[in-house]
C-alpha cells in the first residue's frame, strides 16, 4: 500500500457562518472526509475503522498568524520551525530554516529507506527559470530539487504522468498558450492513482484554496472547492479497489473566513484513510505529521 499525500494549502476548520464556504455550499468529498459531518470546526473527531478525521494545530506555539514557509516546512519535516526562527514566515521558506529540508523532509527520510517518493504536481518553464534565478523556492519545490527528484514540466503533463496546478489544464491552455488538452477532475485524479502504483508516497499540493482565501471572493472560493471536491471524491471512489492510503491536511487556515484577507488560527483538518489511519490517533499538531508518516514506511504500511 502506497501513500497519497494530499496538501491543501490555507485551509483551516472554521465556524458555520456566511463567510465559510464550506458552510455555504454543499462539498461532498469534504463531508465524506468528517464522517458525514460538516466541514468546520463543530466536527468532532471522527474514528471509524481505517478512517479518521480529527483537527490539529497550526499554531506551534507561536504569536501571530501562522505563514505558509514555516508551516509548510514544520509540516514536511517534522520540525518546529516556527519556533527555531522565533515568528512565522512566509510565503517562502526563510534561509535559517532552509537546511530543514536538506536533511529532515518527508521525501529525505522515507528516500534514505529506500522509499520512492513523487511530486506529481508539473510547473511550467518560466516557474522553474523565474525561482532558479530569484532562488525563491516554494517549500515543496525546494525539498523536492534537494531530495534528487525531478520537477515535473509540460512533457510529463503531456505524458499524463503529472497534473497541474488547477487540474483541468485550462490555466496552461489560456495563459500559457499551451497545446494541452482540457481534462475532468477525474481524469487528473487517476494520473495520482497510476502513480502511487509506482511509488510509496505521492504527493499532491493544491495551493488554489490558499489564492481563493486571499482574495475574499465567495464566488472563486466556491469554484477552487468545487474543483478540488471533484478530485477528491474520485480518489476517495476509488481506494479501496487500487489500495492506497490517503492524507490530507494543511500549513495554516484561511479559506474558512472570506471576511478577512489574512490567514487565521483556526486549527487546520486532519484526515487519514486506509492502513496506518489509526497511529495518527495521536497528532496534535501539523508538526506530528511527517513522523508518523516515516513510521508507517518504516513498519511497511506505506510500501508500494
Amino acid at each position: 500500500m502506497s501513500l497519497v499525500f494530499l496538501f491543501l494549502d490555507g485551509v483551516g476548520l472554521g465556524e458555520k457562518n456566511g463567510h465559510n464556504p464550506f458552510t455555504m455550499h454543499d462539498y461532498p468529498a469534504f463531508k465524506k472526509m468528517a464522517g458525514g459531518q460538516s466541514f468546520t470546526r463543530d466536527a468532532e473527531t471522527y474514528r471509524n475503522g481505517s478512517h479518521y478525521f480529527t483537527s490539529i494545530d497550526a499554531c506551534l506555539g507561536v504569536d501571530g498568524l501562522p505563514q505558509s514557509g514555516t508551516g509548510q516546512v514544520t509540516l514536511f519535516s517534522g520540525i518546529n520551525s516556527a519556533q527555531l526562527l522565533g515568528k512565522h514566515f512566509g510565503p517562502y521558506p526563510h534561509s535559517a530554516i532552509r537546511g530543514l529540508l536538506d536533511k529532515d523532509s518527508i521525501f529525505q527520510k522515507i528516500g534514505s529507506r529506500n522509499g520512492r517518493c513523487h511530486f506529481i504536481n508539473a510547473f511550467p518553464k518560466r516557474f522553474i527559470d523565474y525561482v532558479t534565478t530569484t532562488n525563491r523556492w516554494t517549500t515543496t519545490t525546494f525539498m523536492t530539487t534537494r531530495a534528487g527528484l525531478k520537477l515535473n514540466s509540460e512533457e510529463e503533463v503531456m505524458e499524463e504522468r503529472a497534473i497541474t496546478a488547477e487540474l483541468t489544464q485550462d490555466a496552461w491552455r489560456k495563459r500559457l498558450s499551451l497545446d494541452l488538452p482540457l481534462i475532468s477532475e477525474e481524469q487528473a485524479a487517476d494520473r495520482v492513482i497510476r502513480a502511487s502504483k509506482e511509488h510509496d508516497l505521492v504527493l499532491v499540493e493544491y495551493y488554489l484554496t490558499d489564492k481563493a482565501g486571499h482574495s475574499m471572493d465567495p464566488a472563486l472560493a466556491h469554484s477552487i472547492l468545487t474543483r478540488i471536491d471533484r478530485f477528491l471524491q474520485h480518489l476517495l471512489l476509488n481506494q479501496e479497489e487500487h489500495g492506497y492510503a490517503l492524507l490530507l491536511t494543511s500549513d495554516h487556515g484561511n479559506l474558512e473566513d472570506l471576511s478577512v484577507k489574512t490567514h487565521t488560527r483556526n486549527r487546520v483538518p486532519l484526515f487519514v484513510s486506509g492502513e496506518g489511519a489509526s497511529r495518527f490517533h495521536e497528532a496534535e499538531s501539523i508538526q506530528d505529521i511527517t513522523p508518523l508518516c516515516v513510521a508507517c514506511h518504516r513498519s511497511a504500511l506505506w510500501n508500494s
